[in-house]
């Protein structure tokens, strides 16, 4: 008579080849217990699987495998059977089994970022098993944040910034919500700190608004990381902190709020202009600043408020003097304000030249006319990415008035407001 394992391995070989996928993950998943209590002979049921073939079963496998703590710290071990997997498994068996998909990447990435070992490579693999699992380039998946993740433990960004200036239309979820609210929020977040550190701050807060602004009955940890963050690249970007959208959940004014009252102080002291002011709520709040890994956030808050004050400087005067810069937006001294000048004047965040024999800035208009077929393309690609978005949003709205979900509550509601059957649902 077989053993269990045995008649694991020839069910998986039998359903797969019939293509029975769907009676083959129902069998799997209650097997699972078998398969953990077997941990030590896994790597031979492996042997007797083919990963393209039989790919639902060598997934329930791995995972089981990486389950265990104790394997998932040979982080070479954990990579290259991932990797292995990843590359050969056939894309339309593991979209039956997401979840576990989706675990399995996650177990690498945890090996990975734990040891601190082979994280570039881990970033191949996770963008080979993004491009398999995905129905389209507009779907976000969990494991969007475990590459974004892994890219800023390894400071390459430009994997994660080329799924992130993707526009998410439609979101993958499973049977574990928990699990797809954390993996939504770390998207965002992580997207947000990624748009940070490479400076593009509009796109950076639009990622830490979402992770805030996502609706919630109870306080998320990340919600409110996203918050304090949110604070300080508003100010840097709009030298204010922009209101939180009003759909927004209560959870913000009433828990969030009061946990970030040392970024509420430092936001109240740069509404003064007084960097002195600001220099003191950053001195007073250093270890809190410090703690919560922000303190190069709020050097570039405190960097911002200078250039602020110049930028009021352009509106009032003509020409100053590179002593009267630095007194007036309270710089050590003529270099350090002509430090500031020039990496502004690079920017294009003002329009001066400085008179490098008698230290004078004269601050000028806007040169440019936006009359030329530079500006009259880029019009022209945002009416473009305007009519894209319209159609989209079409689509959907097509697709939820054809929800037979929605239908039946629309249909119910009116039947309980007193409209007939007979009655049109719709206005359409």
């Amino acid at each position: 008579m077989a053993s269990p394992l045995e008649y694991y391995v020839n069910f998986v070989r039998t359903q797969s080849s019939a293509g029975n996928f769907r009676e083959l993950v129902a069998y799997l998943i209650d097997s699972v217990e078998l398969v953990t209590k077997n941990g030590n002979i896994l790597d031979n049921v492996m042997e007797t699987l083919d990963i393209q073939q039989h790919s639902l079963g060598y997934l329930f496998v791995l995972s089981a495998k990486f389950n265990d703590s104790s394997n998932v710290d040979d982080t070479e071990n954990v990579l290259r059977s991932v990797r292995e997997f990843i590359s050969s498994c056939d894309a339309e068996q593991v979209r039956f089994a997401p979840q576990v998909y989706y675990e399995l990447c996650h177990h690498l990435t945890t090996a990975l970022v734990k040891n601190k070992q082979h994280i570039i490579q881990g970033i191949h693999v996770l963008v080979l098993a993004l491009e398999k699992i995905r129905l389209h380039s507009n779907q976000l998946t969990p494991i969007h944040a475990d590459l974004c993740q892994l890219c800023l433990c390894a400071k390459v960004f430009n994997p994660a910034i080329r799924l992130l200036d993707c526009d998410i239309a439609t979101i993958a979820t499973t049977d574990d919500n928990y699990a797809d609210t954390k993996y939504f929020l770390l998207y965002y977040y992580y997207g947000g700190m990624i748009y940070t550190a490479v400076k593009n701050y509009e796109r950076a807060l639009y990622f830490f608004e979402v992770a805030v602004s996502t609706p919630a009955l109870a306080m998320s940890h990340i919600m409110l990381e996203s918050y304090k963050k949110y604070i300080l690249v508003s100010l840097i970007l709009h030298g204010k902190v922009l209101p939180i959208p009003k759909y927004s959940s209560q959870v913000i004014t009433r828990f969030m709020k009061p946990l970030s009252h040392a970024y509420h102080d430092l936001s109240s002291a740069y509404n003064t202009s007084s960097p002195d002011e600001v220099r003191n709520v950053v001195n007073k709040f250093r270890d809190t600043f410090q703690r919560d890994t922000n303190m190069g956030l709020v050097k570039q808050v405190v960097a911002s408020l200078y250039k602020k004050n110049i930028q009021r400087l352009t509106k009032t005067f003509l020409t100053l003097s590179l002593a009267d810069v630095a007194s007036r937006v309270q710089l050590s001294g003529p270099a350090e304000a002509e430090t500031y000048i020039l990496n502004m004047i690079k920017s294009g965040e003002i329009f001066a030249t400085i008179n490098q024999k008698d230290g004078m800035v004269v601050f000028k208009d806007d040169p440019q006319e936006y009359n030329d077929q530079d500006v009259f393309e880029m019009v022209q690609q945002q009416i473009g990415l305007v009519m894209g978005l319209n159609k989209q949003i079409l689509k959907m709205d097509e697709e939820i008035m054809l929800n037979p979900v929605f239908v039946k509550k629309s249909f119910g509601n009116q039947e309980d407001d007193g409209i007939g059957c007979n009655s049109k649902v719709y206005s359409r």
